[in-house]
Parts: C-alpha cells; sequence; structure tokens
C-alpha cells in the first residue's frame, strides 16, 4: 500500500489546479482517486484584491460540495485558511491586476492543501504564478470518505 505524504496531496492539487479542460480536470480527479486522494477544482477570474474573499469562498463551497472537508467550521477553516496562505505567496504580483485560472483542493487524510494557479496581468501581458498551502484536518471525526 502506498504511503500518501503532504507532499503528494500538494502535488495533487496542483496537477488540478493546471488542468486546462473539464475533461482533463475529471481525468485527474479520477486518477487521483485511485490512489485515495479527493480532488476538486474550480475557475476564477477578476481583479486580485477584491476578489480574495470569493476566491476563499469558491475554494471552501468546492470542498464542502465534492465531500472534501465537512460542512463545519474545522472544515472551513482549513480550506480558508490554506487558500488565503496560498493567495498571500501570489499577492506581491497581483495586487492591482486582474487573475484568472483555477483553484485545486486535495485531500488524504489529515492532509489538505490548496493551490492557486494564475495568469496575473492586464490585457495579454500575463505573468503565471503558484501558491500552494497545506493544512492539517483531523481525519477520524469528519465523515468524509470515498463512497
Amino acid at each position: 500500500m502506498e504511503t500518501i505524504t503532504s507532499v503528494d496531496v500538494g502535488r495533487a492539487a496542483i496537477q488540478m489546479a493546471i488542468t486546462d479542460s473539464r475533461q482533463s480536470e475529471q481525468e485527474v480527479r479520477q486518477a487521483l482517486r485511485q490512489r485515495q486522494i479527493l480532488a476538486v477544482a474550480v475557475d476564477f477570474g477578476g481583479e486580485f484584491v477584491p476578489s480574495v474573499k470569493k476566491i476563499i469562498e469558491r475554494a471552501v463551497v468546492a470542498a464542502q460540495r465534492q465531500g472534501l472537508v465537512p460542512a463545519n467550521h474545522v472544515g472551513e477553516g482549513a480550506v480558508a485558511g490554506a487558500a488565503r496562505a496560498a493567495l498571500e505567496q501570489i499577492m506581491p504580483k497581483a495586487i492591482g491586476l486582474n487573475v484568472g485560472g483555477k483553484i485545486g483542493i486535495a485531500r488524504h487524510g489529515e492532509h489538505v492543501c490548496v493551490a492557486v494557479y494564475f495568469a496575473v496581468g492586464l490585457l495579454n501581458l500575463n505573468e503565471v504564478v503558484i501558491g500552494l498551502a497545506h493544512r492539517v484536518l483531523p481525519s477520524s471525526t469528519d465523515g468524509c470518505t470515498l463512497d
């Protein structure tokens, strides 16, 4: 049996974030599920600073809808905290500009990772940025399963 670490879960979140179509997103998601890693991705675009709250909310809602985390303050806090930390990593390049791309979220056991993969810029003068953060969520009490 394969041992899955936080690095593997981070890699899974990045894989979800960099998918370029719904079909490839589903293929990656199914491959990760085979390894007992739950994952989801959600698209996002808009002006960075006013959108930070919306990006975090989308990450939390997507994780809850797909059963990655429980719908309680512990699950919400883990995803929101990781999303915020990932956004902080790209903030220096994104402030005052538009962003567009995907948020990838992955979970295995107690490991929850959020990756943001965005193009940042104006018109077609874009920079590519990625942020990744990890949180620990106790797996014994949340009821989230692969079933």
